[in-house]
């Protein structure tokens, strides 16, 4: 897949004092909505909620439900959009920005609303919590931020709805779904053995935009808006701000930073466009796992070398007393007793019988009587029963790193749920439009200031 290499100014980190204060602010956990997609609408003839709550024709942008989203609500989250971009948006973007403000405010009333059916509320103490915290990283109180915000005319209610949804939200799924979430052993070896078997080249400091394909019949519209996004960006629009406003990944809330990931980490078909594309550079849309990808490579450097490897150990001791044949069937059982969950874990498994959990063992801080058998064994491996001091020793290994920089399984196994429970929200929220009422009224294009 060809890629694109930015404008000399557009940099792909967003980290050249884009924004001050609404860096820590926008949180973008939205949908895409861009080259004219439409939002689901009612084939019936809603009663008019807006008239009955007594609201002007004029200032009706949308209902759904029976919640009214006002032209003042778009105007003031075009603002909150607006202001993260530190006004870089440019003036041909707005009816997109538009689009996008009212997708948001459409994707949050649904969002609230169905947290509400299922009695989940987020106190004021948290969302003050999070206001705070925002403030912290702009270097400012609470109040100067809400002062700052006003000065540019938003109200502290839209930023406290937009951050009671985004709480709201992953918890409601996280609750409902988090069960249905699976990944399977051989999923994380097939990843873990891609990246041993390229652990020697490089690693690329990724950003990552999402834009979930909802319908595939309207795939090449999502594309086209794709490199609409793209074209923001060659324009002068910074990554980072871009990925916070449009992507669907978890990770816009940090303008799409995915850190550093390393050779084989990433499904095939994203992995190799990176390997291809110089420092800088942004792919074009790529299909991947039901949504089209844009990834930017910000910066390459070569694998890290080969270090000391370190074990993550569960090691039984039972007391001599019960005998060879006893302690062995305990030592068979240590594998199915769940011993590698915890920090510092201690499990009783039966009288005399104790299991304590070792992390980040290095082989020199390994026993001796162990060091040989542990050396040469693998992830869900138990070493052979030593009997020592009055007592018999067993060792189970849970997670091994083999000094090449590997995440741990542990961790590939979490970014691999994220990445499925991600996946369900999006389709869960589909779900709950399409089953909605949702009426758009909004014709004209909106200036911020009304």
């Amino acid at each position: 897949m060809a890629g694109r290499k930015l404008h000399p100014d557009a940099d792909p980190t967003g980290d050249d004092s884009i924004m001050r204060i609404f860096l820590a602010i926008s949180i973008a956990y939205t949908a895409f909505a861009v080259a004219g997609l439409s939002f689901a609408q009612t084939s019936e003839a809603p009663r008019d909620v807006a008239a009955e709550q007594g609201y002007p024709a004029e200032s009706v942008a949308a209902i759904v439900n029976d919640t009214v989203i006002t032209t003042f609500d778009v105007r003031q989250r075009m603002k909150l959009m607006l202001m993260s971009a530190g006004g870089r948006i440019p003036l041909e973007a707005m009816p997109q920005v538009q689009q996008q403000a009212l997708k948001d405010l459409i994707d949050e009333k649904l969002k609230l609303q169905e947290a509400k059916k299922f009695e989940l509320e987020i106190e004021d103490a948290t969302i003050d919590a999070e206001i705070a915290g925002m403030a912290a990283a702009t270097n400012l109180t609470p109040s100067q931020l809400v002062d700052a915000l006003a000065a540019d005319g938003i109200s502290i209610t839209s930023l406290r709805q937009q951050i009671t949804a985004s709480i709201a939200w992953p918890e409601l799924v996280q609750g409902r779904f988090r069960s249905r979430v699976r990944v399977n052993d051989e999923e994380i070896e097939d990843t873990l053995a891609r990246m041993r078997e390229d652990v020697s080249k490089e690693q690329f400091l990724i950003s990552e935009i999402c834009i979930p394909v909802d319908d595939p019949a309207r795939a090449q519209e999502y594309y086209q808006g794709g490199l609409q996004l793209i074209e923001q960006m060659r324009r002068g629009v910074p990554f980072s701000v871009v990925a916070q406003q449009f992507s669907a990944c978890t990770s816009a809330a940090v303008g799409g930073d995915m850190g550093w990931v390393r050779a084989g980490e990433l499904p095939p078909e994203l992995d190799a466009p990176i390997r291809e594309l110089p420092t800088g550079a942004v792919t074009n849309p790529i299909p991947s796992e039901g949504a089209f990808m844009i990834l930017a490579v910000r910066d390459k450097r070569e694998a890290v070398v080969a270090g000391e490897p370190t074990f993550k150990l569960a090691h039984i001791a039972i007391d001599a007393s019960v005998g060879e044949n006893a302690a062995r069937l305990k030592v068979d059982d240590l594998s199915t007793a769940n011993a590698c969950a915890g920090r510092a874990l201690r499990v009783d498994v039966g009288k005399g019988v104790g299991v304590t959990l070792l992390e980040n063992m290095t082989l020199e801080q390994i026993a001796p009587s162990f060091r040989d058998a542990v050396e040469d064994l693998d992830v869900d491996d138990t070493g052979p029963m030593i009997e020592a001091n009055g007592s018999y020793h067993a060792v189970y290994v849970c997670d091994k790193d083999e000094g090449l920089g590997l995440p741990s399984r542990e961790t590939l196994q979490n970014r691999i749920a994220t990445r499925q429970l991600s996946r369900i929200g999006q389709q869960y929220l589909r779900d709950i439009e399409r089953g909605s009422l949702v009426e758009i009224r909004l014709k004209d294009q909106l200036t911020p200031n009304g």
